[in-house]
């Protein structure tokens, strides 16, 4: 009765935006999350990559319940010791210089848009501010992250939207260097596109495009609200690449479970924002950036060493099994193709039945499991998976 309490209020009194499964989720430990008849489910999602240290970690709540004891919140018209802290140990562990809060991924990509523009427009003049950004790229619902949204399908009746964005396919770099007149003041991307379908960008095009705006001074955003904080094996996906942003977005996982948003810059595009050029209510909420400092301080070296080690795991247990015919991603962030006539939204929902969670992208199933897992949690959910597909 507990579960059908909630979903009728639920239905009755929350907008239906989303497309829920018929679960309650009630409380959560480590990988596992407990629906309100107390059934268990090894928890590959992570709240579509929020949960990085997974549920209710030790380290995290004692530094999230100890600041809600202290202050809770100040405006940023006074200074506050967690947010410098955690600004701190993001511009060392990234070699950004500076570093705007908010409390999302949309409102990051935001600011770094609006960071973007007014550097642009300083130092070449009013003209110069239109954004390239890829096909099947997302960066947000709200209307200017969803006008740099390169798919159709987020753009429907929300028009008019705001001008001087323009998309080209990924990997083209043809495609990028035509539509970059002198209009254009960055190219933003995401290394892996997330709700794209898990498709990692091509290093060789990664390299030409780097070369090419560093030669114009066109700045380079590029989007880790999903890829950053350690999802891919190293802290920032476009490491992988090496390459180093003008802007740099995070989110998701940096909070370890409360809202959080990040915009990292060097230090010409951070000069460029001066009072009153930006703001956020709630942006630097120290109990917030308590919770997000634990989480760094518990991504040390052999912590990454166990996401690599078990993304190496999952890639080749997925690889593996039956139906399977390609597994793409980087690192923890995995998306997995099936032969025609799988559908990716079936595997979901069998995995929910048999107590596994998952998520989808496009026609592909999409793991984002919390980086706390474990060699036998890969094990498990690699099991659950082949008794899903064998019956598939």
């Amino acid at each position: 009765m507990q579960t059908e309490k909630v979903i009728r209020r639920d239905l009755k009194y929350i907008m239906h935006t989303y497309n829920r499964s018929p679960l309650v989720l009630e409380r959560g430990m480590g990988m596992t999350a407990y629906d309100a008849e107390g059934n268990a489910y090894l928890d590959f999602t992570s709240g579509i990559g929020v949960n990085s240290l997974g549920y209710c970690h030790p380290a995290w709540v004692a530094a999230v319940a100890e600041q809600a004891g202290r202050l809770q919140h100040t405006s940023n018209l006074y200074y506050t010791a967690p947010d410098a802290k955690l600004a701190k140990r993001l511009c060392r562990r990234t070699g950004m210089d500076q570093v705007f809060f908010g409390n999302s991924g949309a409102e990051a990509n935001e600011g770094a848009i609006k960071c973007a523009r007014k550097y642009s427009v300083t130092t070449f003049g009013p003209d110069r501010n239109k954004v390239l950004t890829l096909v099947n790229s997302f960066h947000g619902r709200t209307l200017a992250t969803l006008t740099a949204t390169g798919q159709d399908v987020f753009h429907r009746d929300f028009g008019p939207f705001p001008g001087n964005f323009a998309y080209v396919a990924a990997n083209d770099f043809d495609a990028l260097k035509a539509a970059a007149d002198d209009t254009v003041c960055a190219v933003m991307m995401e290394m892996v596109q997330g709700e794209g379908g898990v498709v990692a960008l091509d290093p060789d095009y990664v390299h030409q495009v780097e070369s090419f705006c560093r030669e114009r001074d066109i700045l380079i955003v590029v989007d880790e609200v999903q890829t950053g904080v350690g999802r891919t094996g190293t802290f920032l996906a476009c490491q992988h690449y090496g390459l180093k942003p003008d802007i740099v977005t995070l989110a998701k996982g940096l909070g370890g479970g409360l809202p959080i948003g990040a915009v990292l810059t060097t230090a010409k595009v951070g000069a460029a924002m001066g009072p009153g050029s930006h703001g956020s209510t709630f942006g630097g909420n120290p109990v917030v950036c308590a919770g997000a400092c634990a989480v760094l301080d518990t991504m040390d070296d052999d912590f990454m060493k166990n996401v690599n080690d078990r993304a190496v795991q999952l890639r080749a247990g997925l690889a593996a099994l039956p139906h399977v015919t390609a597994v793409t991603g980087l690192g923890l962030m995995v998306g997995v193709a099936f032969e025609e006539g799988i559908q990716a939204a079936d595997v979901r929902t069998a995995c929910e039945h048999a107590g596994l969670l998952v998520l989808t992208a496009k026609d592909r199933l999409r793991l984002l499991p919390p980086l706390i897992l474990t060699e036998q949690d890969v094990t498990t959910a690699l099991n659950i998976l082949a008794g899903v597909l064998e019956n598939a």
